[in-house]
């Protein structure tokens, strides 16, 4: 009997296990149906080179697919390194960038300041410099629109504005007659939109008179399981926070986590506009996000790169788009590209 009640339980496992496997074929089919084409890109032209933080990141690989997709339109060869996270390492693939004659190089720096040194060095070589999605320079001290002489062009949201939009946003959540009680996930040391989002988050809470008071700041590090960590970590402190301001749609995805297991009635603003933000919305799992589209970041990049080298006029060196916020009442207005 005992033998033959293992080889029933052996015929189930050996059941249960196809059924998973066929379910997550299903699923991963179905998420490849739903991707666009990635268009093929050519063996031979010109080489345009991008130094991101990390293709782990969603918002960085986003930015590469649309650095990519433009190059492919031009008939150009996109070559994109992935820095890790790892500022030695991005310094040395922007080396290697140089070494292979890109005509142009964007980069997506890990450290604002560190990276200054980067594009004097390029930009000795004559070869034009973009920066994607983060200023050069002293954040603190350089306005996002006040370019750093060495660039061609720097292609990003204006991340003040960005905090802002996300201010006026969470102005509208937050309880009236009392205090509020606001708690910061920001995202990782180094990164210039950390105290950007930040600064531009508080300046429309006062533009609005919000009485409010920041009970905790703490780095998410940009991910959903950093975002989770922190939210967990400022309610065991502080339980009666009325709402998260997270300085990335990732972290808020995993704030939202910790929020319903601590039973908590915060309220939940993001930053990016992600896919799974903008499911979040619509299922009710958190309150609102501003809108970025990284694709268009990273196009607008390769064509001001490509301008560039082919000698045209360099024109306006501060590219960005409108980034509306979203809530559940217009949500559909962001398509999420990451």
């Amino acid at each position: 009997m005992q033998l033959r009640a293992r080889h029933v339980l052996t015929a189930l496992s050996t059941v249960t296990l196809l059924v998973a496997l066929a379910a997550l074929l299903g699923v991963r089919q179905a998420v490849m149906a739903a991707r666009p084409p990635v268009p093929a890109l050519p063996t031979s032209g010109d080489r345009y080179g991008l130094s991101t933080v990390g293709l782990s990141y969603p918002f960085a690989s986003a930015i590469a697919k649309g650095f990519g997709d433009a190059a492919a339109r031009a008939g150009a060869v996109a070559v994109v390194l992935d820095a890790k996270g790892d500022v030695q390492k991005q310094a040395n693939d922007i080396d290697d960038l140089v070494a292979q004659q890109a005509k142009g190089i964007a980069i997506m720096p890990i450290d604002s300041m560190v990276a200054q040194g980067w594009v004097d060095r390029v930009g000795r070589r004559g070869i034009p410099v973009a920066s994607v999605a983060a200023l050069i320079g002293d954040p603190r001290k350089r306005a996002v629109r006040d370019v750093y002489p060495g660039l061609t062009a720097l292609v990003s949201q204006d991340e003040v504005t960005a905090g802002e939009a996300a201010g006026r946003l969470a102005a509208t959540l937050l309880p009236s007659g009392r205090e509020a009680q606001i708690a910061v996930i920001e995202g990782a040391a180094g990164f210039p939109e950390v105290e950007q989002r930040a600064r531009g988050f508080r300046q429309a809470l006062a533009a609005a008179g919000v009485r409010y008071r920041i009970v905790a700041s703490q780095p998410g590090n940009w991910s959903s399981q950093g975002g989770e960590a922190a939210c967990q970590n400022i309610l065991t402190a502080q339980p009666k926070v009325d709402l998260f301001f997270n300085e990335a749609d990732d972290m808020v995805i995993g704030c939202a986590r910790a929020v319903r297991a601590a039973g908590s009635d915060a309220r939940l603003v993001g930053v990016g506009g992600s896919r799974l933000a903008i499911a979040s919305i619509k299922a009710g799992a958190v309150d609102g996000t501003v809108c970025f589209k990284p694709e268009a970041l990273g196009a607008l990049a390769f064509e001001a790169l490509h301008r560039a080298a082919q000698g045209q006029a360099p024109g306006e060196r501060f590219l960005t788009y409108p980034i509306p916020a979203v809530t559940r009442a217009n949500v559909d207005a962001c398509v999420g590209q990451w």
